[in-house]
């Protein structure tokens, strides 16, 4: 930890730093000395690729906060034995272990841009069954920087133009947007503060829906053709690990339209885990904020 002056113990140490003008970049913090660890609760079956994602994302959140002492965890990994998927209950039981009588030794952040109840109870439950003395944060949305990683996201697919100030188009950019969620009508209508967002950015229509629920996508689809869509494309609030990518491609097939990748290990996921993080150990920190719409 960082020897110079400081807020009291217990408190984030902020490295002073000389940087003239007033958009100058938010000093860095430090996490303050034995704050707890932070358990990334990944949701969905176990796969490398999740392991990947889920990795690049704590890269990111060490980044953003020095010091931080982060784990992954499976919701559904195993709890038992070595594995190179570790269940949530399994890691927090081992985070007793190595830090015990702490008030609070392990944070838990879902790696969820929305609510999901189903994954939520089974955090909820490995907490309850597990040894730690643990605080579960909320999901990571809805929020500006998802409606930005969103943007980011059909831009990349060519479904969108990355800046719509400059005079240029898109030959496949769409006209209505279908935002996809996970978790049933709560999701959808906590992804709709996303879709606002997002349809302010990109000054065209955006409609939630859950990929869970029969017949929503097709329904937002038949909706924003009424309303005189004629291109479509479905964008997906989702991290990646909650459902099987295929389950994108064919709710892209049933709307009858082109689709962007989830979200993925986008910076603004790695920012908003720390920032879930640090509001639950109240560190001092500014929320992130996302980019002016352009």
């Amino acid at each position: 930890m960082s020897t110079a002056p400081g807020p009291a113990s217990g408190l984030p140490v902020r490295t002073p730093r000389q940087h003239p003008g007033r958009h100058r970049r938010p000093e860095a913090l430090t996490a303050p000395e034995g704050a707890p660890v932070l358990v990334l609760a990944v949701p969905g079956t176990p796969t490398a690729a999740a392991l990947s994602l889920a990795e690049e994302v704590v890269s990111i959140a060490r980044s953003e906060l020095a010091g931080l002492d982060p784990r992954i965890a499976f919701v559904d990994g195993e709890d038992s034995g070595q594995s190179d998927f570790p269940g949530l209950r399994g890691v927090l039981d081992q985070v007793a272990a190595d830090r015990p009588g702490e008030d609070t030794s392990a944070v838990v952040v879902p790696l969820l841009a929305g609510p999901e109840a189903s994954v939520l109870r089974r955090i909820r439950q490995a907490i309850a069954d597990s040894k730690a003395q643990v605080e579960l944060t909320d999901v990571l949305g809805p929020h500006p920087l998802l409606a930005e990683a969103v943007h980011v996201r059909l831009a990349e697919a060519g479904l969108a133009r990355a800046d719509r100030a400059r005079l240029f188009t898109v030959a496949t950019a769409a006209d209505g947007i279908i935002l996809a969620t996970v978790g049933g009508e709560e999701a959808a209508q906590a992804a709709s503060v996303t879709g606002l967002l997002l349809a302010a950015r990109l000054a065209v229509p955006v409609l939630a829906a859950a990929l869970d629920e029969d017949g929503a996508i097709a329904h937002a689809a038949d909706q924003l053709r009424s309303s005189g869509s004629g291109t479509l494309a479905l964008a997906p609030c989702l991290i990646g690990p909650e459902i099987a990518p295929q389950l994108l491609h064919t709710a892209a097939a049933e709307a009858g339209c082109s689709g962007a990748d989830a979200l993925g290990p986008y910076p603004a996921v790695g920012k908003l885990v720390v920032s879930q993080y640090a509001a639950a150990l109240g560190i001092a920190r500014q929320s992130p904020q996302g980019a002016q719409a352009q």
